[in-house]
């Protein structure tokens, strides 16, 4: 069974963690008692950030978020006969994403402003899913996939203006210049230290095929 339903709302958690933890916690613990195998999306985030070297997946969690936190929990409530997909940045042709509002924002406006002290690596769903079929057929326990390379946010935002071929600058700030309310981890890029562990293509390669589905 795929559990991807999930509390995303990074700063909403902070003003309501009992909220995110009832839907990332209790949720999944309510998934996992039907008793099926359980796929369960985690999140970078339930690092720190300071380690500032791929994490991989016996690097112990320590979520600074209370996003964070409630993700961490919710992959010990899947259970033993789960596999923990731990991805990061994810984004896709459908919802509400990084790249689709970049895309909004760029036709709108000369200049976006987008945090450039932040590192990971944008997942293109599509990518994921398929990296997820072969999950299934491995042993249960946490797998890291996400996208080859890394980037900040603003590399991101440029990368994502220059292949839809939209004309708008990306103003590099700092997350404190931003002033969010939960904290993220400046340096959240996930590899996996398992041999037969999927391998994504590039960021970038997946941001080309999620322009492709947006006709972008």
């Amino acid at each position: 069974m795929l559990h991807a339903a999930a509390w995303t709302d990074v700063d909403g958690a902070e003003a309501d963690p009992q909220g995110a933890a009832a839907v990332n916690v209790g949720g999944t613990q309510h998934a996992a008692e039907l008793g099926a195998p359980l796929v369960y999306f985690s999140t970078d985030y339930v690092f720190d950030g300071r380690k500032r070297e791929p994490y991989v997946e016996s690097d112990g969690p320590n979520p600074i978020s209370a996003y964070g936190r409630t993700k961490m929990h919710g992959e010990a409530a899947a259970g033993e006969a789960a596999w923990i997909v731990r991805s990061s940045w994810l984004f896709g042709w459908t919802g509400r994403n990084f790249v689709r509002t970049m895309l909004a924002l760029g036709l709108e406006r000369d200049e976006v402003a987008v945090v450039d002290d932040q590192r990971g690596s944008p997942t293109f769903v599509g990518h994921l899913a398929e990296a997820t079929r072969e999950i299934v057929g491995m042993p249960f326990g946490i797998w890291h996939v996400a996208a080859d390379g890394d980037c900040t946010w603003a590399e991101f935002a440029e990368a994502i203006f220059e292949e839809a071929g939209v004309d708008c600058r990306v103003r590099r700030i700092t997350t404190a210049e931003l002033d969010r309310p939960a904290p993220r981890p400046v340096y959240s890029v996930l590899r996996s230290e398992r041999p037969v562990a999927p391998r994504l293509p590039h960021w970038r390669d997946g941001l080309r095929a999620c322009l492709e589905r947006l006709g972008a």
